[in-house]
């Protein structure tokens, strides 16, 4: 009897997802906002219908998740597309990176945030959240170069994020040291060695999983790796990377990538994990929404109202300028930043990071993440499916 509560919310979450992905098809609001706003009803902040048992699931389905949408990403990053798009997705994603941290780090001290805290807030606004976006980009049905773009620039961005989010914070804590802000701890120089080993460590262990499963998965059926072979190596490289305390998503696109380029007996490297992804997906989504609180966004008030205006003027100038410098299509430049506005897990992670460096104003840091992310959850599928149509899907 114990298990009872959470096997009949799994089985009511399953259908929930059933049903967002009917309305989805009906009425092409994304699935993904769909299942936010369900969880935001059922969670804490709503009715409280979600056992704690799953609940206290969320972190292990977050990262098992995560690291299927992080091989699909892989996918995007195959010889040939970088070799036409190479330029465009590093571009695009660079300058997004730096126009972020630049407008909303120097805009929230415009409204009298301290200047290491505004530094490190900037550098977390970076973060996109992959899952999203690539739900986004399916259900739409985008195919062209627009999406493949888009794809292979979430799948380098959180890399420039969080190596630009380790500069910040060494950045922050010599500003803190020498009265530039307030309240904190100074920052430490192996902030920058953590990222490296982060983005370093991720990278090798996704050579060292992807080079092996590339010659030895899809032996048995046709061509196609199976299902077991796909879950086996996602959730080996999820386990190692967190045991690591490297990016899963790093390693996964790593992974993924390796085996895309490499397996050149598989017609598409784990088409098995599409299939099995969405139950995943579901629970990952709507215990996402049902661990926000939208009632914290007015605690914060104009320096949440801030944030929010900031990153999207960040992330829409910084598209349109790398965008402008690889020589992209003039019809898609404008909508590479609205593509790339949904926000999450990443952002929170390197929020908790900085809180505890900042214990005077954690609760900021922390609690303008959190709340943010609602906002960015409901607002960016729909913007990236906007972003999508408008661009001719070319």
């Amino acid at each position: 009897m114990t298990y009872a509560p959470v096997l009949i919310a799994l089985g009511a979450l399953f259908l929930v997802g059933l049903a967002a992905d009917a309305i989805g098809r009906r009425t092409r609001v994304p699935r993904v906002t769909l299942l936010l706003l369900c969880g935001i009803v059922a969670g804490g902040a709503g009715l409280d219908l979600i056992p704690a048992r799953l609940r206290d699931l969320y972190d292990v389905l977050s990262v098992t998740a995560l690291t299927m949408v992080a091989f699909l990403l892989g996918n995007a990053l195959k010889g040939g597309t970088l070799r036409r798009h190479g330029r465009a997705i590093l571009s695009v994603s660079l300058m997004v990176v730096l126009t972020t941290v630049a407008l909303v780090a120097g805009g929230l001290w415009l409204l009298g945030v301290p200047a290491p805290v505004a530094l490190v807030i900037g550098a977390i606004a970076t973060a996109t959240d992959p899952a999203a976006t690539e739900d986004a980009l399916r259900q739409s049905g985008a195919r062209g170069s627009f999406a493949r773009l888009v794809r292979g620039i979430v799948a380098v961005d959180d890399a420039w994020g969080v190596l630009a989010f380790a500069l910040a914070m060494v950045v922050a804590g010599g500003l803190a040291a020498s009265g530039g802000g307030s309240g904190g701890e100074t920052g430490h120089p192996g902030h920058l060695g953590d990222a490296l080993w982060e983005i370093g460590g991720a990278l090798g262990l996704g050579l060292l999983i992807g080079l092996p499963a590339a010659g030895l998965t899809g032996r048995l059926s046709r061509g196609e790796p199976q299902l077991t072979e796909a879950l086996g190596v996602v959730f080996l490289t999820a386990g190692l990377a967190v045991w690591a305390e490297v990016s899963f998503l790093l390693a996964g696109m790593a992974a993924g990538a390796v085996i895309a380029n490499r397996a050149h007996h598989h017609e598409r490297a784990f088409h098995e994990i599409e299939h099995i992804r969405w139950p995943f997906m579901i629970l990952f989504f709507v215990l996402a929404g049902a661990s926000l609180e939208p009632g914290r966004v007015a605690e914060f008030g104009l320096v949440a109202g801030g944030y929010v205006a900031l990153r999207i003027g960040g992330r829409l100038a910084g598209g349109w300028i790398g965008g402008t410098l690889a020589g992209a299509p003039a019809a898609q430049r404008p909508w590479y930043g609205v593509a790339l506005l949904p926000q999450a897990g990443v952002a929170v992670g390197m929020a908790l990071i900085a809180a505890r460096e900042f214990p005077d104003h954690g609760e900021l840091i922390l609690g303008l993440a959190v709340a943010t992310t609602v906002i960015f959850e409901v607002i960016g599928p729909l913007a990236t499916v906007l972003a999508v149509r408008r661009s001719g899907r070319g």
